[in-house]
């Protein structure tokens, strides 16, 4: 076993393509597969299955992957230590669809400059700011959790060797354009807002309630309309009188407004909170991160 074969594995697991994987770290494709192949027999498992939408990780597959990727991350990690001038280190954040938390990422990139470090901020789906953490791309996650779903999300991070640190809890509320008919109201129930259309973000083939950003999850939805970006869901709701689920906090941001939050009547809370491999050491960013977004959220938060 090989670090050249750590690398080409976590890349290939990571881009889901061998193809792609090749490109990237600029060896033929062939090479990357004899690669892999002699790995593979070497350590006795499958780490990749090809199915008819490209390749998978096996469930050995994955454990292997997570076990690698953490080897290569310490390698890099001495490598920028002790190598002349060294490169760049890295701080990526995935999460899920949020506009303070951007906010919080901006202080910490100001605070930090651009010399040492490269940033990354991906907004994405759930199940993918679950694996980006789990394979190391990104140092922290940002996820929001309801009672729902809390329990079935800890059985999974334990699986998956992460822990989750609860930053803030919050009520519920609505986002709704300022001339939607309902804008006005101190306080609103889903019933209500049954007959406008719900703006949900798409969570791809992970279609489980228990996977929705969207925090009353068990709740049945009349009307909805799926997308996959924060600006189009914003701008849809302000367009078509629809209405967005989350915590209540409005950014000052140009996207934001144009919008009210009205609080929902509901007992149920809003767990925002970060993601993080077990036993990992945070770097002196994700430190900042989380201390910054704790002392942000209490004096913008509502209904807590």
């Amino acid at each position: 076993m090989t670090f050249t074969q750590l690398k080409y594995a976590v890349c290939i697991a990571e881009l889901n393509s061998f193809n792609a994987a090749a490109k990237k770290l600029f060896v033929s494709q062939s090479s990357i597969s004899t690669a892999i192949k002699e790995l593979e027999s070497e350590i006795g498992i499958s780490i990749f299955e090809r199915t008819n939408r490209g390749i998978a990780l096996t469930t050995a597959g994955s454990e292997f992957i997570y076990y690698a990727n953490n080897i290569l991350l310490q390698v890099n990690a001495l490598s920028d230590k002790y190598s002349e001038g060294g490169s760049k280190k890295k701080f990526y954040i995935t999460m899920h669809h949020s506009t303070f938390a951007t906010k919080v990422f901006a202080d910490v990139v100001n605070h930090f400059g651009l010399e040492d470090y490269e940033y990354g901020l991906f907004e994405t789906k759930t199940a993918d700011v679950i694996e980006d953490v789990a394979r190391g791309k990104s140092e922290l996650g940002i996820l929001y959790l309801s009672e729902y779903n809390h329990r079935y999300y800890m059985r999974l991070f334990k699986e998956r060797g992460l822990s989750f640190e609860v930053l803030a809890e919050y009520g519920v509320s609505v986002y709704l354009g300022k001339n939607h008919p309902l804008a006005k109201r101190e306080i609103l129930s889903l019933s209500e807002l049954e007959e406008y259309p719900c703006l949900l973000f798409d969570q791809g083939e992970n279609s489980s309630a228990y996977f929705y950003e969207e925090i009353v999850s068990a709740y049945e939805y009349k009307n909805i309309l799926r997308t996959s970006d924060r600006a189009t869901c914003l701008d849809l709701v302000k367009r078509l009188n629809g209405y967005s689920v989350g915590v209540g906090i409005l950014s000052d941001t140009e996207s934001m407004s144009e919008l009210h939050a009205v609080p929902l009547d509901t007992d149920e809370k809003i767990k925002v909170g970060a993601l993080y491999r077990e036993g990992s050491v945070l770097s002196a960013p994700a430190k900042k991160y989380l201390e910054e977004f704790e002392s942000y959220v209490p004096a913008n938060s509502r209904g807590q």
